[in-house]
This record gives structure tokens, C-alpha cells and sequence, in this order.
């Protein structure tokens, strides 16, 4: 996975290999500091997350570095690290119904409950958000293009305080920033790299938890409640029970929700790129996700005791 695809029909010079690397591209421009300008047609300033959220380019720092396909610059790193720990912080609030689930659980219960959740909630659904990133750099650097995560700091904190006061996760962490000149074919390749991650995860997700759950024997212990400690004691059955359907439902949320024709999410630029595509992606996410939750034709935890049970 080393080279560049074949099939891609613009390919540039790789720009982490030149002397004194210059970057051309269509209405972009790039200082002598070395950050790349994007002319979105209009000179007025727009708020970061707003930008982000309606899909207007940003001027990116891009300081360029050896390695391939697969390099993540220490930058890159960074922005991933803080995403990945204020998704996980969100995560836990949600967990435990933001600060008036202390009036049901009283406060000492609500903070092991919080501090237990984040490790359960970061291994379950963690890896959907982040391979999902992951995805659309890969197959973005693959079409010739420079690709690094860069988090939104106004984002993430507000996706912690929304958590925090009302219980609910609805964060915009950041995204995959991508500078370089593509085709729409190879735009929506890159889109539905995201989601085609996801859907990978749920299929692999199901069979390497129900045997997790299984050798351990999760189902067998006498679970009643949400608490992960009763008593004083863990209730680890619990927690495995809870990683293993959160990481399929997560990921078929996250893939159905990136799935929408709108805005900045993925969906509007894989249909115009192919609608055959748009159409069959998103309606297997949404039979999936419909079918599970609000008509209750089959659940993650049902099926996962299914295959539980053989071993």
C-alpha cells in the first residue's frame, strides 16, 4: 500500500519528496510561512466552526515532511490525541445524563459511573470516529493529495458542554483537511472512504465480539441495571456487554448520519459524484440502523448473544 492508485486521473509530484517543495493548485496560493490559502470566492471572514460546518475551506498549515501513504505528522498526531480525548470526556457525560443525572444517581455514584464509562465508551465507539478519519486520508493521499486531521477546538468544546449540561453528544471534532486537485470521481472516493470504514467495523465488529463475549462468559453473570460498579464490585460482564453494542450501533449511526446529502458530510459529495452509489450506500445504512432501533426487528445485544452462546 505504498504507491499511489493506479486508476486515479490526476496524480501530482509527491511534495514530501522535492528539494524545495512548491504547491500548485487551482485558486490556491501558499506563503512564504508555508500555509496554504483557499479562495472561497468571498474575502469575508467566517467563523471556524461555521466554516467548518457549511464546508468552507480554511487556510491549512502545511509543513511538509517525508513519508508516505501512511505518515502521520507529529501536528497530525497532536490534533488526533485532542479530539480523541474530548470525544472520550463527551462520551462519559453522555453516559451518565450530563449533571442531572446526579439527582437520580446522587454524586458519588455519578462520578464512578462517569470515570467507568469513558474507558468503555473510548474502546467501543473510539475507533468509528477515528478509522472513519483515518479513511478518508488514506484513499485522499492515495489520489495524490496532502490529507491530515486538524480538530476544531470550538467544536470540541461545545460538544463537551452540550454533553455536560444536557446528556446529548452532538460533536464536531474536526476533520480531514485535503489539499490537492481531484477529480469528482475522486472526490466521492475519498467521501465514501469514511463510511465504507464504518460499515467494515460493523461487519468485523459482530463476529469478534460475540466470541469475546462468549469465551468470557459475559451473558452468563446475573446483570440488572446500568451501574458498572455494585456494591463495590465491577461489574465487568456489564462493560464488555456495553463496548460490544455500542461499537455496532456507533458505527452504523456515524456511517447513516455522514451518509446525509448536506453540507460538509460525506453523502452530498458521493452523490455528486455517483447517486447509484449515494442511494445504495445510504439505504443500506438506514435498513440497518431502522430496523434495529425505532422498529426493534433485531438488536445489536440480541444478536450478539446469538453467536455468545456457541462458545
Amino acid at each position: 500500500m505504498a504507491g499511489r492508485d493506479s486508476r486515479a486521473d490526476i496524480l501530482e509530484d509527491d511534495p514530501f519528496r522535492r528539494q524545495n517543495p512548491r504547491i500548485h493548485r487551482v485558486h490556491a496560493r501558499r506563503s512564504h510561512d508555508g500555509t496554504i490559502h483557499f479562495d472561497t470566492g468571498s474575502t469575508a471572514k467566517a467563523n471556524p466552526l461555521f466554516a467548518q460546518l457549511m464546508g468552507m475551506s480554511q487556510s491549512q498549515p502545511a509543513k511538509l515532511h517525508e513519508g508516505g501513504i501512511w505518515h502521520f505528522s507529529s501536528e497530525e498526531k497532536r490534533h488526533l490525541g485532542l479530539a480523541m480525548a474530548a470525544f472520550t470526556i463527551a462520551l462519559g457525560f453522555m453516559s451518565v445524563g450530563g449533571i442531572w443525572g446526579t439527582g437520580t444517581l446522587g454524586t458519588s455514584t455519578w462520578t464512578v459511573q462517569f470515570l467507568l464509562s469513558m474507558p468503555v465508551l473510548l474502546l467501543a465507539i473510539g475507533p468509528a470516529f477515528l478509522f472513519h478519519e483515518i479513511g478518508h486520508k488514506i484513499v485522499a493521499k492515495k489520489n495524490g493529495c496532502w490529507a491530515e486531521f486538524r480538530a476544531d477546538p470550538k467544536g470540541l468544546r461545545f460538544g463537551i458542554l452540550l454533553s455536560f449540561f444536557i446528556g446529548i453528544l452532538f460533536m464536531a471534532p474536526g476533520a480531514v483537511m485535503v489539499a490537492g486537485l481531484v477529480t469528482r470521481r475522486q472526490n466521492g472516493h475519498i467521501a465514501l472512504a469514511g463510511p465504507a470504514v464504518n460499515f467494515g467495523l460493523f461487519l468485523i465488529g459482530i463476529p469478534i465480539w460475540g466470541i469475546i463475549l462468549g469465551l468470557t462468559g459475559a451473558f452468563e453473570a446475573d446483570i440488572s441495571g446500568s451501574l458498572y460498579l455494585v456494591g463495590g464490585q465491577l461489574v465487568w460482564q456489564k462493560m464488555l456487554i456495553d463496548a460490544g453494542r455500542y461499537w455496532i450501533g456507533a458505527n452504523l449511526a456515524l456511517g447513516l448520519f455522514n451518509m446525509i446529502p448536506w453540507g460538509p458530510l460525506d453523502g452530498l459529495k458521493v452523490k455528486d459524484w455517483s447517486e447509484n452509489a449515494f442511494y445504495i450506500t445510504i439505504s443500506i445504512f438506514a435498513i440497518l440502523a431502522l430496523s434495529a432501533f425505532p422498529l426493534g426487528l433485531w438488536s445489536p445485544t440480541a444478536l450478539l448473544k446469538t453467536i455468545a452462546l456457541l462458545f
